[in-house]
């Protein structure tokens, strides 16, 4: 097999990945099912799900613990920072959805901000952003990972190529479940500051405040609008990502994904991202928007939301900022994600397309 035919083998899954401890019998079943084409002993699969594994001295061996730690750690300094850096949008944005007669527009929202709370009115909420989407990031990646290589073991070899999407769909809404129960308390404070002047200045005195005013479960009470805002974002930002980064390398990069050098890895990693985070927004924002009314309003219900808004507020109320704000969010992200990843030596999220074998 040539060098462009070897270097064009996707990344993922982790669960065939070749070495030497392999049992001969599942070397044989790959072999089957996949048509794989040897040349002396140094064979590799065309056309399957299949990477080779890293095994020079030092190198952190894909799907072990510490592969998983690495992404954990990358999903914290992807989505934190990045979060509360866009603060003043989300603080916008939060009260365009909650009081549009007031804040009528981006321009004339910021305008009003300004001049009722100062400049420190646009960074109102930063702490619950900042440790809130931490932890959201930590789960959302790490489980990723670990979901995205737990479905396609089960799947098996020939249906993870086949069904890849549904698995990257599969495993990002796994994740998200989990990544929402550690978001919702710092969401829920975070917005409830934002949006009602006076009410706290930041966590440490609206975390008890909110509890004393809601109780402990208060906390989780946008936990099921959430989950309809997030799980959908999410299943469209790893799906839309991994078939994005895959399109652009087979079709507007000539070279062959290990052979460009990790700045263009990275580079495609924003691009496809922000690409990925406008799809995100349009599918997650009526969620979006009720829970950022039933955490400002004490005892309302997603019913109250849908009279107050309708069904086309719901949709479009703060949509061209939050495509703004998600676009640029998620194109950061997965930028900072795969840095991480690469300063660990390890590779870049996404895979070129497989090689199709001849059949000739």
């Amino acid at each position: 097999m040539d060098v462009s035919e070897r270097s064009r083998r996707p990344l993922v899954p982790g669960y065939l990945y070749s070495s030497a401890s392999r049992p001969l019998g599942l070397e044989r079943m790959i072999s089957g099912s996949s048509r794989i084409s040897k040349a002396g002993n140094g064979g590799a699969s065309m056309g399957s799900f299949v990477a080779q594994a890293p095994s020079e001295p030092g190198k952190i061996e894909l799907y072990s613990p510490m592969y998983y730690a690495v992404c954990t750690f990358a999903g914290i300094a992807s989505c934190g920072p990045t979060h509360t850096a866009v603060t003043p949008l989300d603080v916008v944005k939060c009260n365009m959805q909650i009081d549009p007669a007031k804040y009528k527009s981006i321009t004339s929202g910021f305008g009003v901000l300004l001049k009722e709370q100062g400049v420190r009115g646009f960074f109102r909420g930063w702490a619950p952003t900042l440790l809130g989407y931490s932890a959201q990031g930590a789960c959302k990646y790490g489980f990723y990972e670990f979901f995205k290589k737990y479905y396609s073991d089960i799947a098996g070899p020939e249906y993870a190529a086949k069904y890849k999407t549904l698995i990257y769909l599969a495993g990002s809404a796994s994740a998200e479940v989990i990544a929402d129960v550690a978001l919702c308390p710092f969401e829920a404070v975070k917005v409830r500051v934002q949006t009602q002047p006076g009410f706290a200045r930041g966590l440490s005195d609206g975390l008890p405040k909110f509890v004393r005013s809601e109780g402990a479960l208060g906390l989780y009470k946008g936990l099921v609008p959430l989950w309809g805002r997030q799980i959908p974002y999410t299943m469209m930002k790893f799906a839309s990502f991994e078939n994005t980064v895959e399109m652009i390398y087979k079709y507007s990069i000539p070279t062959p994904k290990e052979q460009c050098s990790r700045s263009l890895q990275v580079g495609v990693s924003i691009v496809g991202g922000y690409i990925a985070g406008v799809f995100c927004a349009i599918v997650s924002h009526p969620a979006d928007n009720l829970v950022s009314f039933l955490n400002n309003a004490k005892g309302a219900t997603v019913t109250d939301a849908v009279k107050r808004l309708g069904l086309w507020g719901l949709c479009t109320r703060g949509l061209p900022l939050r495509i703004v704000m998600v676009g640029t969010l998620t194109g950061a992200q997965w930028g900072i994600y795969d840095s991480c990843k690469v300063m660990a030596g390890l590779p870049t999220t996404g895979s070129v397309a497989a090689a199709v074998p001849s059949t000739a």
